[in-house]
């Protein structure tokens, strides 16, 4: 009878295993974040550093996660004249556009996700930049052992005015679209 217990008590474990969700943490170092902006006259690209992360799993599918990004870190990847370089960085860590002395962190946390598939899910979360919290909605690629997306962010949601058309008449060719793109490689 104490045997019979104990193969039960063990297979209830087992089975209680594969029921919750299973938090695995992103590899930061091994993950990367590229933003690219753009505007009438030209586009901009570089990157963010993911700071901190973690995906949950239940039975191999993805179920949630949050992600936490270092605004401090933005980097231009495009323009090779460092002074240019330099003005662009700078111009977009100010309150202009991100206000990373005030804001600098921006973080993403899953709320609902969609399985459509082995590797393909449309993911739904709170994006919060410059302290204001959007939901959105993307597709993630299970890769390998990672995920990817292609993000689209209004940045005017967040109070990201600078040069929008959105909030400011008569830009003309200076005007920069409401629109970036995040490109994340996730690594697990």
């Amino acid at each position: 009878m104490k045997t019979i217990k104990l193969v039960f008590a063990a297979l209830l474990i087992a089975a209680s295993v594969n029921t919750f969700a299973q938090k695995k943490e992103v590899k930061t170092d091994a993950s990367s974040v590229v933003w690219t902006g753009k505007k009438i006259a030209g586009s901009h690209t570089g990157g963010i550093d993911l700071k901190d992360g973690y995906i949950e799993l239940k039975d191999g599918k993805l179920t949630g996660g949050k992600f936490v990004l270092d605004m401090n870190s933005i980097t231009n990847t495009d323009l090779e004249d460092e002074g240019y370089n330099s003005k662009l960085v700078g111009h977009l860590k100010s309150d202009d556009f991100f206000g990373v002395a005030s804001y600098p962190t921006s973080e993403f946390v899953i709320t609902k996700v969609s399985n459509k598939g082995d590797d393909k899910a449309t993911v739904t979360g709170t994006l919060t930049i410059k302290g204001k919290s959007e939901k959105i909605s993307f597709d993630v690629l299970k890769k390998g052992k990672g995920y990817t997306a292609q993000i689209k962010v209004d940045r005017s949601k967040f109070d990201v005015r600078y040069g929008s058309d959105s909030f400011f008449d008569n830009l003309g060719d200076k005007a920069i679209d409401d629109i970036f793109i995040l490109d994340v490689e996730l690594a697990i």
